[in-house]
Formats: C-alpha cells, structure tokens, sequence
C-alpha cells in the first residue's frame, strides 16, 4: 500500500504544472484514470503502480532508472516499454507505437488499452483546443489500429475501447 501511495504521489508531482490537451485539466487527471481502469482488470500492485507512472518518463525529467531505483525493475520495465522516444518526430512516434504494441508485455498492453480508452474519450468529451475534427478524426483511426495490434489482452476492456470507438466514428461524424 506505501508503494502505491508514493507513486501516485511521484506521478503527481512530477506532472506537476502539466495539462491535458484541453488546456485546463490537470494532467494527473490521466494517469489516475487510467490506473482507475486497470484495477477493473487486475489486483497486481505493480501494473497498478506501472499505470499511474507510465508518462513520466515520457512526459517529464524523471527516468527508467529512477523508476526502477524507486518502484523496482519489473514497474520500470513496463513503463519504458511504454514509453514514447520523444526525440522522434510526432508521426514517427505514433508509427513506431504502432509497430511495436504486439511486442509488449501482458502487462503493458493491458495499460496502453486503459491509455487509448482514455485517450479517446478526452478526444472526443475534452478534445484538444486546437485539433479540427479532421484530426480528431485521425487519432480515433490511429487509436482503433494500436489497440487492433494487442487484441487478445483483455475482452471487456476491448469491448469497452470498441463501444467507445463506435460512438466517436458517430459522434465525429455528425
């Protein structure tokens, strides 16, 4: 339980200042959720821990090795495995996600599933300041494709992104 507390702690300071794209939610908003998500699907402390830390290496100074010094290897494992290269450009980052979702761990496919899930709905309930609905419209496809590639992960967390990705094609549609 201490553990759990202090990442989500260290999550919360560390994306201290931050927003979410609509330019008012606090960003710790998300990995909360998306944590709040995966307790849906597991009891494991570590994945719990793994998803409200898995953008601050992303997002953030902190690094993999400071999450493995704090939270251990097998938490610091799944959150590099999630993390983006930031050094790349914006498509290629997403090209790369793309091409690599069928390679992660159990683990950190069950978490990118509650990250698009709550992606998605930011998307299409929160959405970002600037995105037309043309881009918008992009990520939801782009969403739809990662979450194709790690299907087998977990039915009803699949069958939830899948309603939700229903309702946007509609909703954005309009």
């Amino acid at each position: 339980m201490k553990s759990f507390i202090e990442a989500i702690l260290f999550s919360a300071r560390s994306h201290s200042g931050q927003h979410r794209k609509d330019g008012h939610t606090p960003y710790i908003n998300h990995p909360l959720e998306v944590m709040q998500l995966v307790s849906s699907a597991t009891g494991d402390g570590d994945i719990l821990i793994a998803a409200v830390l898995h953008d601050v290496v992303e997002d953030t100074p902190v690094t993999g090795n400071e999450i493995a010094e704090r939270f251990g290897p097998r938490i610091a494992r799944i959150v590099i495995e999630l993390t983006d290269d930031k050094f790349l450009p914006k498509e290629e980052r997403k090209r790369q996600q793309l091409l690599t979702s069928g390679q992660l761990s159990k683990e950190a496919r069950l978490i990118r599933i509650c990250d698009k899930i709550c992606n998605v709905h930011d998307i299409l309930y929160a959405p970002p300041r600037d995105w037309p609905v043309s881009r918008r419209k992009d990520y939801l496809e782009w969403a739809n494709a990662v979450v194709n590639k790690i299907r087998g992960t977990h039915e009803e967390l699949e069958k939830r992104f899948d309603e939700l990705y229903r309702e946007g094609v509609k909703f954005l549609d309009k």
